[in-house]
């Protein structure tokens, strides 16, 4: 305890994600949780530790990167269709990817420090992860094909995408300390967890979350080492004839959903449907208002005047104990579409160039890392986390219970990107 100090916080704000939405006296509906109020806590902890404590402020590519996006969600705001909207829209964006973020790059001290934030990501997704095998087992998951198996954890049928986003941030960092852990126990320990994390994400029936995952964790074993690289393939490889072949992990609905990622084209179901008619609708709402588009969470209410009738009237929701009812779709599950059709141009070419930022300055850390041989680990975890939520943002969007790990996550990315202690000798303990 007295080790972790400043970052404990953060270890508070990501444990708490671990205990139901109605055990922390969460609105399902609204994705609003304790977590959301703890993460505010966490800000106002890191502001008045640096007071009191005379820390050096951001340095100034923190703030230019970080800040993108300060201004122009201001601008969207000023579209709102209500002085409620604007001020959610923007505490949310501000929260999401400034403020928490922020707050996580000045508690985060060394590479000690970040370590424990991402075994903690593991440590949550192994936790939600065998939740949602149990909900599978036992027929008390989410509603999928008629039946309730799909994992969801704590999350509820309100939040499908939680589980499965948690314990893909859970393998990465798993897949990153086996691929760069500084001794053999780490490293056996990390890749023990990696093979646990893969059945909960199969399970979560989510195609999106499949596709992140894989082609950022080949992206990790690729960037750790070429030769390395071969022969984990090799043992993947045979690892998953064993799983499949031997133990039949792959069931008809699994492997039905995997087949299903190949006809999104062809023949997509209702819900691939739905997606694409709402992409459509949010280009229509920025080509009628390029600069800054319809304003902070105005989608909702352009959405049936641009969208085809091809569009449904919402998803089914069911099973993990909510009672059927249909949930509207008032987002297009897309992040970039949902900042162009509500910011414009403008929000998201600040956005996207902050993610953008993150990204390059990650690489080049990553590169600097590799030929020191100095924080590899560090670098797989940061850049691992990061292209997976720029490839999941392209199927899905901020909104949640599981909203607030994703600003956990940008945090410590900017910390690998940004922070000078990421690559200093002072920065391991």
């Amino acid at each position: 305890m007295r080790r972790a100090g400043p970052v404990l916080p953060i270890l508070l704000l990501i444990s708490l994600l671990a205990l139901p939405l109605g055990a922390m006296g969460g609105d399902a509906g609204s994705g609003q949780t304790p977590a959301d109020a703890v993460s505010g806590l966490v800000v106002l902890f890191c502001v008045v530790r640096a007071v009191r404590g005379g820390l050096r402020p951001l340095t100034r590519t923190a703030y230019v990167v970080l800040g993108l996006p300060v201004i122009a969600v201001a601008v969207a705001a000023l579209g709102a269709g209500s002085v409620a909207n604007a001020l959610e829209g923007m505490v949310r964006y501000y929260q999401i990817f400034v403020l928490v973020p922020a707050a996580v790059l000045l508690l985060v001290r060394d590479r000690g420090d970040f370590r424990l934030v991402g075994w903690a990501l593991v440590a949550l997704g192994l936790w939600q992860g065998s939740i949602g095998v149990y909900q599978y087992l036992t027929g008390t998951g989410a509603s999928y094909a008629g039946e309730d198996i799909r994992a969801v954890g704590t999350f509820g049928a309100t939040d499908v995408m939680g589980m499965s986003t948690v314990v893909a941030y859970g393998l990465i960092c798993a897949v990153a300390l086996a691929l760069g852990g500084g001794t053999p126990r780490v490293r056996l320990t990390a890749l023990a967890c990696a093979l646990g994390l893969l059945v909960p994400l199969a399970l979560s029936f989510s195609r999106g979350a499949w596709i992140a995952t894989g082609v950022v964790c080949v992206l990790q074993i690729v960037l750790a080492g070429l030769r390395r690289a071969a022969r984990l393939f090799v043992v993947g490889a045979a690892a998953a004839v064993v799983l499949v072949g031997g133990f039949g992990v792959g069931t008809s609905m699994l492997q039905e959903r995997l087949s299903s990622i190949t006809q999104v084209a062809a023949t997509p179901d209702q819900s691939v449907t739905d997606r694409y008619t709402m992409w459509a609708a949010a280009i229509d709402m920025w080509e009628e208002h390029p600069a800054t588009g319809v304003g902070l969470k105005n989608f909702p209410a352009y959405r049936d005047s641009h969208a085809s009738i091809a569009l449904s009237a919402g998803s089914d929701v069911a099973g993990a104990g909510a009672v059927f009812h249909r949930q509207p779709l008032l987002s297009p599950h897309n992040m970039y579409l949902l900042v162009l059709s509500e910011q414009g141009l403008l929000g998201l070419g600040a956005v996207v160039g902050s993610w953008a930022a993150l990204l390059v300055c990650g690489l080049r850390r990553l590169a600097t890392a590799h030929h020191r041989a100095r924080g590899l680990d560090c670098a797989l975890i940061a850049c691992g986390l990061l292209l997976w939520q720029l490839i999941d943002f392209a199927y899905a969007d901020i909104g949640g219970p599981s909203t607030v790990l994703t600003a956990v996550v940008f945090g410590a990315v900017a910390w690998w990107a940004l922070a000078p202690s990421a690559l200093s000798e002072a920065g391991e303990r």
